[in-house]
């Protein structure tokens, strides 16, 4: 049975799941969001909790303390202030941490993107049928179940933590203030690691969830790969436009070496060579400029625009275009010919009309069109 061009049965391509990013469709786990809150939170109690306990303690002191001066002028106010400022830095870098761990969390999966326009309010969100949609389908079974699992690993760790220091904890009152306490703390502390525990498990096991649901909704028809092959390669018409903007990117380096040339030799269509020949400036003709495929397609352009002659000489076009540089002098075994061709042109443009030279390129300076050389063929 052949596959419905609608059936998207293709795993997303990159492109698709670029599109989708942009779009706001990340890879997104609430779960983790909630382990690494919890597990920061339980970090910060067991690093920054005695400090925030001392500050505690000595806003008690200075609270409970009065002198002839505290009971003359006695501003409970100002005393209420004191006591939450003193509390202040301990409880921003719980919330700085807090925003730090969250972000990190879910931009790590969603490639590192901030996408906004997951801010912006979506009515697919209030309505009441998408809402029984989401409840009724297979994202509410897979809450369901998620919420199923919280409970009952959350839930066991908590009975554990209880089973073991709740009898610890009744007893408090029995001790030393300053042990009571400690013990109070650590205990706490524990039942929050424990708690971050649990939750980074059930992270671990949605965070697959969520990228199976991601590449399913990503899934593409036999149509949209098509499509998106098709827009990959580009129309001719793009395709004639981006070879027009090389051709006049080409041809604008070209210019000043093409005013300059006395004439071109081509292969007749895959290679160009300009050619010059100053004997103030050098002993032998010199290469001003050498190309091929588009770049030689320009050459002739601009060579017809300054009534530059064209000669049609294979050979010698791939000799000089693989033996010598642009603003280097032709080899010696390629004076002979090109000293033929140079005659052939001034004799030209003295109004002369002479017929065209047959040069002969030596076997050793002889190219195929891939620049292998033909005396080893």
């Amino acid at each position: 049975m052949s596959e419905s061009a609608g059936e998207k049965t293709h795993a997303p391509t990159e492109k698709r799941k670029q599109e989708a990013t942009k779009k706001g469709d990340v890879l997104r786990s609430r779960e983790l969001a909630t382990a690494a809150t919890v597990l920061v939170g339980a970090a910060w109690l067991l690093i920054a909790g005695p400090w925030l306990l001392s500050l505690l303690s000595d806003s008690l002191r200075r609270g409970f303390r009065f002198d002839r001066a505290s009971l003359e002028n006695f501003a409970p106010g100002d005393m209420l202030t004191g006591a939450l400022l003193a509390v202040v830095p301990p409880i921003a870098i719980l919330g700085f941490a807090i925003i730090v761990a969250s972000l990190v969390s879910q931009l790590g999966f969603g490639d590192g993107r901030w996408v906004g326009s997951n801010l912006v309010p979506k009515g697919s969100r209030i309505n009441p049928m998408s809402g029984l949609k989401r409840m009724f389908g297979p994202t509410g079974w897979i809450e369901m179940g998620k919420g199923l699992l919280k409970v009952g690993l959350l839930g066991s760790l908590a009975w554990f933590w209880a089973s073991t220091y709740v009898p610890q904890l009744v007893r408090l009152g029995r001790g030393n203030l300053f042990g009571q306490l400690t013990a109070g703390w650590d205990a706490i502390i524990i039942l929050f690691f424990l708690l971050a525990a649990g939750l980074f498990i059930i992270a671990f096991i949605d965070l697959p969830v969520q990228w199976i649901r991601r590449l399913t909704r990503l899934k593409m028809s036999h149509q949209e790969m098509r499509d998106e092959h098709k827009e990959a390669e580009g129309s001719p018409e793009n395709k004639a436009a981006v070879r027009d903007r090389q051709r006049k990117i080409a041809m604008g380096g070209l210019v000043p070496a093409m005013q300059e040339a006395q004439f071109v030799i081509t292969n007749p269509t895959h290679f160009s060579v300009a050619i010059a020949y100053d004997p103030e400036k050098a002993a032998a003709p010199i290469v001003l400029a050498k190309g091929r495929g588009d770049k030689a397609l320009a050459m002739r352009q601009l060579a017809a625009e300054y009534a530059v002659p064209v000669l049609e000489y294979p050979s010698l076009a791939r000799s000089v275009y693989f033996t010598t540089r642009e603003n280097q002098m032709i080899r010696e075994e390629l004076y002979i010919a090109v000293a033929a061709i140079l005659a052939f042109v001034l004799a030209l443009k003295r109004g002369e009309t002479p017929p065209e030279p047959r040069i002969q390129v030596p076997v050793t300076v002889r190219f195929d069109a891939e620049g292998r050389p033909e005396a080893s063929a």
